[in-house]
């Protein structure tokens, strides 16, 4: 089946909104009038088909981007539902990193919601062509051409309606098209799957020549021939309108706009013939760029049979039928099932062991993906998410996705004896589905600490866990991952002597300690001469000054950054002994870092916040508040970008104050950046903090 596709016929959209907008019954509608699904579920009977999972059925959301593949007009869909929840930005990142077109959904009474615009500039970032689709028209309060002047004003797109609602809410009885200059009234009884094309009411006629006349004014620019027609008045064909419109909107220089209920069927069809007539094949788009492995030496592929097989994985999954499924676009070239490619991220090679088509949880599977498609595989059991899939002969390096530093930690542990096996298994499994999901174990305590991008990111993989893993565990408070290290220079003499009866222990070193330069890490020197120290125990001092590095002996943090050079020392012929001298190196380092003047560090992230200008100042003054460093303020699109260093104890709780500090409508990103020493006043507040952890 596979090698008959022309990837002319291939579509890639994702379609990405904010919460609520109607995203997911939409996609429904979508599966349901190409043929997909027999009936149409509800998200608010918890049988979307999309949303499969418990969670999801559960709260009404869309958390996990599912891809599913449908046709429509003998073309080819790919659709990829991305979830509209800030805490889940990294799916809808990665989605639209392996997309080539995207429907950007809107409500039509709450118009451009604060999520709408962090995925609009996620969007932009990745130059994703294009249209949008204003929904619920049904509801009270709609406003078509309200939504429409909000995407010009708070997103600065080019916003270029092709439709026009006639009536809006209770009123609203059908869809004006202005390229065709008809009227289309759907079928209530066929659920909207039959409907007629009219004439435009008499009565609209004078509303929908002026918005075709903007519209042809708009597009005429990329189109000489056109332009030409329309400056002479002359009648311009459809064909000629969508040829123009295409190349503006793949060109990402206009957006255009259409309307409809979903939850009502109408405008779902006339949404799928916009997809295929206005958005890009593969093969329209720019070449896929990338590297050769180990150096930066640039390579293409092509959306091309000949070029070399590229591929890049997007997302893991685990199936609790076929096990480890790993998701990936296919760039160019071609793979079939049993063949072995090469993972040119790790440089191990893989074998293709199955390959579907998946539609949302159900597959079909198939013997050969070609350039444009989007599959998934079973068998490539070291593939992650962002990594490259290519021709053993041909090695390229894709553009990597850049995953955002998880922010927020909690301590995790097994309620009970079975859960902790459990817990270990179902813990790795969801770290490789989530590249913003981390999991590490505090030699300390013992606990093993969870980080993740926010809390109801936490939340849904605990309830996850609980889920589909069938494990209870106890959820400790957020904390934050401090360290130690010394400012000053200081010496220390350090004998470690034990007599027992018998052999004892000898070893008597002489060491300097100094801070070794932010972000240096430890460094080791030897300068001893002539002997004094044989050279089989100089690596066990550098060794025990290692362990001693583990526990700072200000609150107990890991130490960093210390340069720590042996200077002389002595030996006993008999009594020495590596354990010795790796013992004798351990406490030289606590003696002299004790000289040294210790301090705690804190991490600091990079913040930015983007804003609109009007909550400027109220997003400043709380960020001055939390001890942020502010380097400067730019322009992000329409909107303002705050950049600041902001110490990380300080951000807890921002998401929410940022929320209600902007009416929902700025959002931030956070990375980190760097360990600084903590204020004076605080150190005593960690130390005890530290002391009652430990009890």
């Amino acid at each position: 089946m596979a090698n008959q596709i022309d990837i002319k016929k291939i579509r890639n959209i994702g379609i990405a909104a904010h919460i609520d907008a109607g995203k997911t019954t939409t996609t429904e509608r979508i599966l349901y009038y190409t043929g997909k699904t027999h009936r149409m579920g509800e998200v608010h009977d918890g049988a979307a088909t999309m949303d499969w999972m418990e969670q999801e059925k559960e709260r009404g959301i869309t958390i996990t981007s599912a891809a599913t593949t449908c046709d429509w007009r003998d073309y080819i869909i790919n659709i990829i539902d991305t979830p509209g929840h800030v805490d889940f930005t990294v799916e809808v990142e990665r989605s639209l990193r392996v997309l080539d077109g995207m429907v950007a959904l809107f409500c039509s009474v709450g118009g451009v919601e604060p999520q709408s615009e962090t995925v609009w500039r996620q969007a932009d970032r990745y130059h994703v062509p294009r249209i949008a689709y204003v929904n619920k028209m049904d509801r009270v309060g709609a406003d078509f051409l309200g939504a429409v002047g909000m995407m010009r004003e708070r997103l600065g797109a080019n916003a270029i309606p092709i439709q026009l609602p006639a009536g809006e809410g209770e009123l609203f009885t059908g869809i004006i098209d202005l390229i065709g200059m008809t009227f289309r009234v759907y079928h209530e009884e066929s659920m909207g799957a039959t409907f007629d094309d009219v004439p435009i009411p008499g009565s609209l006629l004078a509303y929908a020549r002026e918005h075709r006349a903007h519209m042809l004014e708009a597009i005429s620019d990329y189109d000489d021939h056109l332009l030409d027609k329309f400056i002479h008045d002359q009648p311009v064909e459809s064909a000629e309108i969508i040829r123009a419109l295409r190349a503006a909107t793949i060109d990402t220089k206009v957006m255009p706009v259409l309307c409809g209920s979903s939850f009502k069927n109408k405008g779902v069809q006339q949404l799928l013939d916009a997809v295929i007539d206005l958005l890009p094949a593969p093969n329209d788009m720019p070449p896929t760029k990338g590297f050769e492995p180990d150096s930066t030496n640039p390579l293409e592929r092509h959306a091309d049979l000949k070029d070399p097989f590229s591929a890049l994985a997007f997302k893991i999954m685990t199936d609790a039928y076929v096990g480890r499924l790993t998701y990936f676009r296919v760039y160019s070239g071609r793979v079939e099932v049993g063949q072995s490619v090469l993972n040119a991220t790790t440089g191990k090679r893989e074998r293709v062991g199955r390959l579907m088509e998946m539609h949302a949880n159900k597959r079909e599977e198939i013997t050969e993906a070609t350039a444009g498609q989007i599959v998934a595989a079973v068998g490539l059991k070291d593939t992650s998410t962002g990594h490259t899939l290519c021709d053993l002969k041909n090695p390229i390096v894709l553009e990597k996705m850049v995953f955002p530093e998880p922010v927020i930690s909690v301590a995790i542990e097994p309620k009970s004896k079975v859960d902790q096996d459990r817990l270990t298994s179902a813990l790795s499994k969801l770290a490789e589905e989530d590249p913003t999901f981390r999991i590490r174990v505090d030699d300390e305590t013992g606990q093993t600490i969870i980080s993740g991008m926010g809390e109801l990111h936490l939340e849904v993989l605990i309830d996850r866990m609980k889920r589909e893993f069938n494990v209870g565990a106890n959820v400790g408070r957020p904390q934050v991952a401090y360290k130690e290290t010394i400012t000053k220079s200081s010496e220390t003499e350090t004998r470690f002597i034990r007599q027992t009866g018998g052999r004892g222990q000898y070893a008597h070193v002489v060491m300097r300690f100094e801070p070794s330069g932010a972000g240096n890490g430890f460094v080791f020197e030897n300068d001893v001469v002539g002997g004094n120290i044989p050279r089989e125990y100089i690596p066990a001092v550098e060794k025990g000054v290692k362990d001693g590095l583990e526990k700072g002996i200000l609150a107990g943090y890991p130490m960093v950054d210390i340069k720590a050079t042996l200077l002389d020392g002595s030996y006993h012929e008999v009594d020495s002994s590596e354990i010795a001298f790796r013992i004798a190196g351990s406490m030289a380092l606590q003696e002299g870092a004790r000289k040294a003047v210790p301090v705690i560090l804190e991490p600091l992230m990079d913040v930015e916040v983007v804003s609109p200008e009007e909550y400027l100042g109220d997003v400043i003054g709380d960020l001055s508040s939390r001890r942020a460093k502010i380097h400067g303020i730019g322009l992000r699109g329409v909107a303002k970008l705050v950049s600041a260093t902001v110490p990380l104890t300080e951000m807890f709780g921002y998401a929410t104050r940022l929320r209600s500090l902007s009416q929902g409508r700025a959002a931030y990103t956070m990375e980190f950046s760097h360990y600084d020493p903590v204020p004076a006043k605080m150190v005593e507040t960690i130390m005890a903090g530290h002391e009652q952890g430990r009890r």
